[in-house]
């Protein structure tokens, strides 16, 4: 077989091209994020033709990215596991040599391993929204953080969101798959349903809508319900609202980690991921699904409103301990 020289950069964005008709955008974002790692590896190494790649490379990139990284055996997996899929596509296209793909190694999880338990708490949560409420009412990091809290709405659903499905009156959201006008919802139709709003919510919305929203449309003349003056707020913008704003020293201006806040470059827009105590948008996804749980909505509310399975619900999100949830089941002692 002959072997087509191919950079790195190049194949990456060949692949997500070919991926792009038949995966969502969430999982092009992933795909692209997770190869990043690999092609800035890549670049540090030298390799400018991924016809060189060898098994030896790929296992020094597995370790360099374990411990570099500090992944966890779930996170290292879901890496090395999409680098195998995308050394595989190589093959196809005579990018590498046939079969480097099974020369791609990952973690087998056992027991918990699989089980992700990053999470913002309910006091960590109240403070950040109450600093947004005092300092930043009705911004776009405001509405922001208040829907992934409040809402349990993946971040793709947020972004996903217009003015239209926001219905003041009866104080709730609709979530609406629309693929063709460019936001998918991650399980598609079967991800559509309405979800109540607090007072409270409602009342940011309708003062983001009325003072702060920059009046724009998208591309298909849809009317964002998040916006930047550019357009619809892309997830991107959104998980960077999030890490930037679950920093402790935005609202404390405090380190736990023994920082000078000043001088820390996690201090810094771009740098707010690279704290150790920034969390994700999924982070204060399941954060709020167990602080729910945690006061006593039953598992069908919650999982009707955060749209995932009972079983994913019980496995992936539910960071309630083993002696919460007894006591919490000691109230139906009376009626045994």
């Amino acid at each position: 077989m002959s072997l087509e020289p191919i950079d790195p950069e190049h194949a990456l964005e060949l692949y997500l091209a070919d991926r792009e008709n038949s995966v969502t955008q969430a999982t092009i974002y992933s795909h692209r994020s997770r190869l990043g790692h690999f092609i800035r590896w890549c670049n540090q190494k030298e390799i400018k033709n991924l016809n060189e790649l060898s098994g030896r490379q790929l296992h020094e990139f597995r370790i360099c990215r374990r411990v570099e990284g500090d992944l966890a055996p779930a996170t290292e997996k879901t890496q090395m596991d999409t680098l195998r899929v995308f050394i595989k596509w190589l093959e196809s296209i005579d990018g590498v040599e046939q079969d480097l793909h099974a020369k791609v190694l990952s973690p087998t999880l056992t027991g918990n391993d699989n089980i992700r338990s990053v999470m913002l708490d309910s006091e960590r949560a109240k403070q950040i929204l109450e600093y947004l409420r005092k300092y930043e009412y009705a911004s776009r990091p405001h509405v922001a953080l208040e829907l992934m809290w409040h809402t349990m709405l993946r971040v793709g659903a947020i972004h996903a969101l217009d003015c239209v499905d926001y219905d003041p009156s009866n104080q709730a959201l609709e979530v609406i798959h629309r693929p063709e006008t460019g936001t998918p919802l991650k399980n598609g139709e079967t991800g559509e349903r309405f979800v109540a709003l607090s007072e409270d919510v409602c009342e940011v919305l309708d003062d983001w809508i009325k003072h702060q929203r920059p009046a724009v449309t998208d591309k298909h003349s849809r009317e964002p319900l998040v916006t930047t003056p550019e357009g619809r707020a892309h997830t991107t913008t959104l998980r960077g609202d999030c890490y930037r704003y679950t920093r402790p020293c935005v609202p404390t201006r405090e380190c736990p980690h023994g920082r000078e806040v000043d001088e820390c470059s996690a201090a810094g827009y771009d740098g707010a991921s690279e704290c150790p105590s920034s969390v994700s948008p999924h982070a204060l996804r399941r954060g709020g699904i167990t602080h729910a749980l945690s006061e006593d909505w039953p598992m069908k509310a919650v999982e009707g409103r955060a749209n995932v399975s009972e079983k994913v619900l019980s496995m992936h999100y539910d960071s309630r301990s083993e002696e919460v949830k007894m006591e919490q089941r000691r109230e139906y002692l009376t009626d045994l």
